[in-house]
């Protein structure tokens, strides 16, 4: 596999203003979930270089954190303005109870050791770094009033109260450019 090409992908904005979907699993056993909490960075480089990275974060409700803790490779995928609607679509149904890719209109294909779509104009193929959920303990206050006032999409089924989500730190091993 070829290096990682290093390129101005508008890190600042490309989650907030694309969304994005993280994807863990094969094609065989995957789930996917938008995303619009992200970053992009570098961090542990050996000999003092850098790795690019991509950071997400997932909520433990969500399906796709269990696929994310179960598989070493995740992809984050970018699409097209006209794709909005699935990537809402997938956003807002779970794949415990339904085949949502395909009621979304996505065409999931292999990336790497991983899931993308055909419709995606860019992912990032990752290996996961590092994974831990957030410690309530040492959130800010603003943070913690930001969960307790959203209770119903932060609480998972069978709990009592809000829970933070968990970090994905990946290293980009490849991006594919459609």
């Amino acid at each position: 596999m070829k290096p990682f090409e290093t390129k101005d992908y508008k890190a600042f904005t490309m989650f907030e203003d694309r969304w994005a979907l993280v994807t863990a699993g094969t094609l065989e056993d995957f789930n996917t979930c938008t995303v619009s909490w992200g970053s992009m960075g570098n961090v542990w480089g050996p000999n003092g270089g850098d790795i690019s990275t991509v950071t997400v974060y997932i909520h433990p409700a969500r399906y796709t954190q269990e696929f994310m803790a179960k598989y070493d490779t995740f992809t984050v995928s970018f699409f097209p303005e006209s794709h909005r609607k699935a990537l809402g679509y997938l956003g807002s149904h779970s794949g415990r109870n339904e085949d949502k890719v395909a009621n979304s209109g996505l065409t999931p294909v292999a990336a790497g050791n991983g899931v993308t779509f055909k419709e995606a104009d860019l992912t990032f193929v990752c290996k996961k770094l590092y994974e831990h959920q957030f410690d309530e303990a040492h959130l800010a206050d603003s943070v913690k009033e930001y969960y307790a006032a959203n209770p119903a999409v932060y609480t998972q089924a069978g709990k009592d109260r809000w829970e933070p989500h968990y970090m994905y730190i990946g290293e980009v091993l490849e991006a594919i450019e459609g």
